[in-house]
């Protein structure tokens, strides 16, 4: 092979005068007739195989294949690297990724680029075929991707109508493992969901890696811990018949349960005594219901939140990673073994007091003392009519009756109530027990590599979000860890929730709006500068229903 054979030869015909068509011709070695044979017969085997230098292929933990010393002419790779680098790349940031790409390469007439796209779905999609025996599209379907420090693409399986071999053509200076950006290989469990990574493909400069699309070809790439590298690669699939999918899989969700009989007490012992104050919470109502989202700063008392911290950075938590990584990847507490401040913290946020506090905050019934609907329409009648009778004196708005009743049932300075805060509704206020309001909730620590994604069977519904952080001093948003909600269809944000300790973040979402935690990428870890003994933040995550 003659790495420094001309990309460019003269052209006698097509194109302007004096113009030099650019040709790109891919590896004679993988073309050679008897190893593409034994390629085949491979492929069909589901077998491993290695020739020498020019390709490698593996069925674990599903097919894929690597040809080094893809293109022949090293003068192209240059002449294609300086185009690439020359077109406008345009961040992407999500859920599931953050890197710069480039627009669509299967319409742009750059001599090199043109030259390789019809050497991959010309030349190479044939040669593809006739391996896999894949009836493969001339579909075009490439781009181009540069991964700079803290870039990253987490677990997913690039399965989408039409995708049938997925391909990667790096360009890349040296590089090895120690730089990030591995292509991740992911085993599956009985349930076709990713499970561990077993193998890491480091990329290197001309190689062309392919694999087949299936419901088994999770991969990542890994974050780039590189500051002066890029990773620069072209990508793509060949579109050919999809094989068929297994049934979706529905994990079993959190369990739900209604709030534990506990008094008003514990929200005195707990609770910053501003947020009891019952003109307090008609005004945090009133903001919450215009915005549908509130953070409570110092919402803990701070000797209470004092000693939370000091248990969780003690160590004697037991954590337990939550997966499968195509949704999740966090670690969650163990609560049965949990230091008895956090169990009593964890009881607080499932107690009566208060579901009843929350719906003080919010307006939203989450007890059965808090006013519903009907109660709202009751009040704004009688204020009507109380204005009515008597112009000089002003009817009782809802928000400030809605409060003051709550109040009564958490108060224990209130005499003329008889309702107590662990007592169970009369006969003619039973609920259905449907409609009881339920909650559920877990202690998350959170710390480099940790995430939510956005996922298919993401299921929304009307809930209130809260959040209480800790050890989060001198967290950054760009070391990621922040919730961030957006419209279902939409990638514009609609609201972010930034770590901040002893902050109390009340949210409300509907049908229509989705969640995830951001990915937390290395610079995370300027944290330890501080705080040496550190590692992420903690988090005390609850969904209440009514």
């Amino acid at each position: 092979m003659n790495g420094k054979r001309s990309s460019e030869v003269g052209s006698g015909h097509g194109g302007k005068k004096g113009k030099k068509e650019v040709i790109a011709e891919f590896s004679d070695a993988v073309r050679e007739e008897s190893l593409k044979k034994q390629v085949a017969e491979a492929w069909s085997r589901s077998a491993p195989f290695c020739h020498a230098e020019a390709i490698v292929m593996d069925m674990g933990p599903f097919l894929h294949c690597v040809i080094p010393n893809f293109i022949q002419s090293q003068d192209f790779l240059e002449g294609l690297q300086k185009e690439l680098l020359n077109l406008d790349f345009h961040e992407k940031n999500n859920d599931l990724y953050k890197f710069h790409q480039s627009d669509d390469l299967k319409k742009r007439r750059e001599p090199h680029i043109s030259a390789l796209r019809k050497v991959l779905f010309e030349d190479f999609r044939t040669w593809l075929s006739d391996i896999s025996k894949i009836n493969l599209e001339s579909t075009i379907d490439m781009s181009c991707a540069k991964y700079e420090f803290t870039d990253a693409l987490l677990c997913h399986d690039d399965e989408l109508e039409g995708r049938r071999i997925a391909f990667i053509l790096y360009l890349v200076p040296p590089w090895d493992r120690s730089l990030g950006g591995t292509l991740d290989l992911y085993t599956v469990d009985e349930h076709f969901q990713p499970k561990q990574i077993v193998k890491s493909l480091v990329p290197s400069w001309n190689t062309l890696v392919f694999f087949e699309v299936s419901p088994v070809s999770f991969h990542q790439v890994s974050e780039v811990l590189s500051e002066e590298k890029s990773r620069l690669s072209i990508s793509g699939w060949f579109h050919g018949p999809s094989l068929t999918r297994p049934p979706n899989y529905f994990e079993t969700p959190l369990p739900r349960s209604p709030h534990i009989p506990q008094d008003h007490e514990i929200l005195y012992d707990w609770i910053n005594p501003t947020y009891l104050d019952m003109d307090y919470q008609v005004q945090i109502q009133e903001e919450f219901e215009e915005r549908s989202e509130i953070l409570l700063k110092e919402f803990l008392k701070p000797e209470k939140f004092a000693k939370i911290c000091e248990a969780l950075e003690k160590g004697d938590v037991g954590w337990n990673s939550r997966g499968p990584p195509n949704k999740r990847f966090y670690e969650k507490a163990e609560e049965s073994k949990l230091p008895d401040v956090l169990k009593d913290c964890m009881n607080l946020f499932r107690s009566e007091a208060l579901f009843l506090l929350l719906s003080n905050f919010t307006g939203l019934k989450l007890h059965f003392l808090a006013p519903s609907e009907e109660d709202e329409v009751e009040d704004r009648e009688e204020g009507e009519a109380a204005s009515a009778a008597d112009s000089t004196e002003e009817g009782t708005s809802y928000n400030s009756s809605e409060a003051e009743n709550n109040q009564a049932a958490i108060s224990n300075n209130s005499e003329k109530s008889n309702i107590k805060i662990n007592s169970e509704p009369e006969e003619n206020e039973a609920k259905d027990e449907s409609s009881v309001p339920t909650c559920q909730g877990e202690l998350r620590h959170w710390k480099t590599g940790h995430y939510t994604l956005i996922h298919d069977n993401s299921k929304t519904e009307f809930a209130l979000d809260l959040l209480l952080y800790c050890g989060c001093e001198g967290w950054e948003p760009e070391y990621g860890g922040f919730t961030s909600y957006i419209a279902k269809g939409e990638d514009e944000e609609l609201l972010t929730v930034n770590p901040e300790n002893n902050s109390l973040a009340l949210i409300y979402r509907d049908r229509e709006t989705l969640k995830f935690v951001k990915h937390i990428n290395h610079r995370s870890l300027e944290q330890k500068k501080t705080f040496p003994h550190r590692t992420g933040f903690w988090d005390f995550s609850f969904v209440y229903f009514e």
